[in-house]
């Protein structure tokens, strides 16, 4: 397995450098500053992808806020996903809370929306979402994000929270795998 790993991170094609992704954070930060000035979020990390984002945009926040996490899977370190798999449910309520959901890709969108309605369902007066990158599908989504850092394209994609096989989350920078090895 980690030959494999290893060859993936040889291989891939870098889409976006880490100073392009954290100028993409600051302006996502800085979106986010604006339209939620006031409306004291609950902040829910979507995990595990979330969790580098989440790091990285909480220190941008500058209003008060709350900060909690959510897990609802559907990859399980897969490469393809299955049915949504609830893993944790936040521990502080929702109810009459704005809610700020930051995940590290918008890819085909289920989990995403059953998240979004997930927090809808337990009283969340608004859902925001906000993604480092959104994958261009070239088909509708069943959600759009609020904020978006990059666009990326249709291959499988690794670096700054998101995993290939569950690795290589902690790259620094956005990759894209070697054509022949997206599954």
């Amino acid at each position: 397995m980690l030959n494999d790993i290893q060859f993936i991170q040889d291989h891939a094609e870098l889409l976006h450098s880490q100073q392009e992704v954290e100028a993409a954070l600051d302006a996502m930060a800085a979106q986010i500053n604006r339209q939620l000035a006031g409306t004291n979020p609950l902040v829910l990390c979507v995990m595990n992808g979330g969790v580098v984002v989440a790091g990285q945009l909480l220190t941008r926040l500058t209003m008060p806020l709350n900060v909690d996490a959510i897990n609802a899977s559907r990859y399980r370190n897969q490469t393809s996903g299955g049915t949504v798999e609830w893993v944790l449910k936040p521990r502080l309520p929702l109810q009459g809370r704005t809610v700020l959901l930051i995940d590290d890709i918008l890819d085909e969108g289920i989990t995403l929306a059953a998240i979004h309605a997930f927090c809808l369902g337990q009283g969340a007066v608004a859902v925001y979402c906000a993604v480092l990158a959104d994958k261009l599908l070239g088909r509708a989504k069943p959600i759009r994000a609020d904020f978006v850092g990059l666009e990326v394209v249709d291959r499988y994609v690794f670096g700054y929270g998101m995993d290939y096989k569950g690795y290589l989350r902690n790259a620094p920078g956005i990759y894209a795998c070697p054509t022949d090895n997206q599954e």
